[in-house]
């Protein structure tokens, strides 16, 4: 038995490492398969997703100040009715709810006011921080730009404006106009990716600023700031698309890099790839319990079939496979512990070794599926005549032995004599061959000195003794 549990071992055991490093290696698989989809399509994808959203905003609001800039009533105000304040604020005011605009805006190079769709707004000083814009931008030989921006005297949200430049007919500068809208659906955007994709979307300036992310997550103001990506700056702030990837804080990151011209700023799209792996992880783990229940129940047909398959083997070599009683072999063993018993407590032990009179000529004449029928008969009247604590068995071909424990030689004498009779009367057995049969028995008694060979040999030799002397009968021997 215990080389039945050792092979359910070896095989459970190898079933779990087959198991294990399949679902290992598959888990190695998808964790490669993630890591290039994103790098070859969720990152990309979604760069260009956020690239295209942006430009669709921008369109408009870009149409919408050239139009201004190049509008004649503008130009005219400014070069001749600039007194004349209601009129352009009329004007911007128009152009601020007709295209749904945050604000409509226009400064005079002549007079530095900065006019709104409210009216007058303030005089642009260069020592004014917040009018450093207009300055940078007047000498700028761009004729018109995109920037993002605070403006408090607007609203306390990230604003894009859309600057151009206002010339007259002989291409002298007079003035800046533009719009200014919010760009909300960026942050939108950015909690979209975020909650939606888990992807982390951010942009920069050229100093690497973080001028626009998640502002609710966000804890960084500058790629400086984060040691792990200032190595990195070169290919970040970069007119080229990057992709790299990187470790922080024990977790793996990719990221990919765009420039946008329009806004000159640096879109920068970021992926924790612990957080793609969870899927993989969650068929890894379904795979890995599916596979550990799978070997369980495969070890545990293994355990039911080798209990079985022993069964049978133990059976067989205990039992005779033809009459289902007990061989030589099972008979050897228990009767030693009888002997054993019986040399310790003195309680009698008598043995009877019987054979089936003339048996030859039963398969000779009836064949031998019939003389395999008596021997089956045979064996059931022992088995019907016996007590649970005595032992019979089949000795080989139409010979059988029976032991009876404390039992003495008259009482197993009268008992063999039953059992001569039952056999001989018996209408199964007549049925089969159409005769009635016989059996000469040789009983003895065993002594302190008997071993197992020494018993049945002087049963044996009674049994002969009662064959010579006529058959069917029971023959003593002491």
């Amino acid at each position: 038995m215990k080389s039945n549990y050792k092979i359910i071992i070896i095989i459970t055991s190898l079933l779990l490492i087959l198991s294990l490093s399949i679902s290992m290696v598959n888990y190695a698989v998808s964790l490669k398969a993630t890591q290039l989809q994103l790098k070859t399509q969720s990152l990309p994808l979604s760069i260009d997703n956020i690239y295209t959203e942006i430009q669709k905003h921008i369109i408009q609001p870009y149409l919408v100040s050239s139009m201004m800039a190049n509008d004649t009533f503008l130009k005219d105000w400014l070069l001749h009715e600039e007194t004349d304040v209601d009129k352009i604020t009329k004007y911007l005011e128009s152009i601020k709810n007709k295209y749904e605009m945050l604000t409509a805006f226009l400064v005079s190079q002549k007079s530095k006011n900065y006019y709104t769709h409210n009216g007058y707004l303030e005089t642009v000083k260069k020592d004014n921080s917040a009018n450093q814009w207009y300055f940078r931008f007047k000498d700028d030989p761009k004729n018109h730009e995109i920037n993002l921006d605070f403006n408090e005297n607007i609203t306390n949200t990230m604003i894009m404006f859309i600057n151009f430049k206002i010339y007259d007919d002989t291409y002298n500068f007079i003035g800046a106009t533009g719009i200014g809208l919010e760009i909300s659906y960026i942050d939108e955007m950015l909690h979209m990716f975020k909650d939606k994709y888990n992807l982390n979307v951010y942009f920069l300036n050229e100093a690497g600023k973080i001028v626009l992310s998640k502002q609710d997550k966000n804890v960084y103001l500058n790629i400086n700031e984060i040691d792990e990506l200032k190595k990195y700056k070169d290919k970040i702030i970069s007119k080229d698309a990057n992709i790299l990837e990187y470790e922080k804080d024990g977790e793996e990151y990719i990221l990919k890099t765009k420039y946008i011209p329009e806004l000159d700023i640096y879109l920068i799209v970021e992926a924790k790839l612990n957080d793609f792996s969870q899927e993989a992880k969650k068929v890894f783990y379904f795979n890995l319990s599916i596979s550990l229940a799978f070997t369980f129940i495969f070890a545990l047909i293994i355990m039911f079939i080798l209990r079985q398959y022993h069964a049978k083997l133990e059976n067989l070599a205990d039992f005779d496979s033809l009459t289902q009683i007990p061989n030589r072999r099972n008979f050897d063993k228990q009767f030693e512990q009888f002997i054993l018993l019986h040399k310790r407590n003195e309680r009698p032990l008598s043995l009877i070794f019987m054979d089936i009179d003339d048996f030859k000529s039963i398969n000779d004449d009836f064949g031998h599926e019939a003389g395999d029928k008596v021997l089956i008969q045979t064996a059931n009247i022992l088995k019907g005549t016996i007590r649970k604590t005595d032992i019979i068995a089949r000795w080989g071909g139409e010979e059988f032995v029976i032991a009876f424990i404390d039992t003495d030689i008259d009482e197993a004498h009268l008992i063999a004599h039953k059992i001569r009779e039952a056999i001989m009367n018996d209408q199964e057995i007549k049925k089969s061959i159409n005769k009635n049969i016989t059996a000469s028995f040789g009983l003895t008694v065993c002594n302190e000195y008997d071993t197992v060979d020494s018993a049945i040999s002087r049963a044996d030799k009674a049994m002969y003794r009662a064959k010579e002397e006529g058959k069917n009968r029971v023959v003593l021997m002491r």
